[in-house]
């Protein structure tokens, strides 16, 4: 593919489009109309621009890492540094946590790694049940995640034995699919529900909706039979940017839920010892979380090569 013979056809195809949607009649009006939308100048196409991105500032020499794995070699940036801080189990208690940066910044990895050397730890003490609780609004985002997951515990050596699973969708009951994949390999995680419910994993990929299921069908109630109140140690939302309005209220009245489920709860913290990590763009308004948001954590923002303390309201 060459990009600029791709952006010619494109060019011409859009002013094709939009010449014939207007269909207008008389030809030299459709003439002008052609004309001006492929104007260099003033016409609807502008550029090529360059997109010029600074890198994000890179931990110090002689920094140690708080968790007791990361992948051989991985370096990882200031924001992600002070992310593992807050949110390692290794010798210390998690901290509520959100990471506000932007695209190509490595939020997965802010998180994700805190959670996968948790689990390690967990598995080398024998300890069962959901650890970790992923929720993800669109089923898109946590497909493509749930590869990514697979394929680092797969290339890890030090992570085998983990189990992951992913929970989206209905089961034949309800239609759709419940999954067929009753392991894992580099390309997938367990989605088989009946697998999962019989055998709960480590780490459980799903969405709020399915959560709500999730929550009161009795045939799940599996998925939670292995868990303390002390087994679920972190809870993510994702795009935490878009759980507004209602929506929000929702969401947060489904982890008090989900708490409650698993006699987690205490009277402060709805969620009991679970550290609940959100993760964000750093684009637009800060959210307005609902009244009593199952965490009021302090907030970090990850810009080009530097860290800004940000501080967050509930109201």
């Amino acid at each position: 593919m060459i990009p600029s013979l791709v952006a010619l056809e494109l060019r011409r195809a859009i002013v094709e489009y939009l010449s014939t949607t207007f269909a207008i009649g008389d030809e030299r009006t459709r003439e002008a109309l052609a004309a001006f939308l492929a104007d260099p100048a003033e016409g609807i196409f502008r550029g090529p621009y360059v997109h010029v991105r600074l890198p994000y500032r890179s931990v110090e020499a002689g920094w140690r890492s708080p968790l007791g794995w990361t992948p051989p070699g991985f370096k990882p940036f200031m924001h992600q540094a002070r992310a593992w801080e807050r949110l390692s189990s290794n010798g210390r208690t998690p901290q509520p946590t959100i990471v506000r940066t932007g695209t190509g910044s490595g939020k997965t990895e802010a998180f994700l790694f805190p959670i996968l050397d948790h689990c390690r730890r967990a598995q080398q003490r024998g300890e069962r049940g959901i650890k970790a609780l992923l929720l993800y609004p669109m089923n898109a985002l946590a497909t493509d995640q749930a590869g990514r997951l697979a394929q680092l515990i797969a290339t890890h050596p030090e992570l085998a034995g983990l189990t992951a699973g992913i929970f989206i969708g209905n089961d034949r009951s309800g239609g759709g699919t419940a999954g067929r994949n009753l392991g894992m390999d580099a390309t997938h995680l367990i989605d088989s529900q009946d697998q999962l419910r019989a055998f709960p994993p480590d780490i459980l990929l799903t969405n709020y909706k399915m959560l709500d299921f999730l929550l009161f069908r009795g045939r799940d109630s599996g998925l939670w039979v292995e868990n303390t109140p002390s087994t679920l140690q972190y809870v993510v939302l994702d795009e935490l940017h878009t759980y507004d309005g209602a929506q929000g209220t929702d969401v947060a009245m489904l982890l008090r839920r989900l708490g409650d489920r698993l006699s987690m709860s205490t009277p402060d913290r709805p969620l009991g010892t679970a550290t609940p990590v959100e993760h964000r763009p750093p684009s637009g308004p800060e959210p307005r979380p609902p009244k009593r948001w199952p965490s009021s954590p302090p907030v970090f923002s990850a810009h080009r090569s530097t860290l800004m303390p940000l501080s967050v309201t509930t109201s």
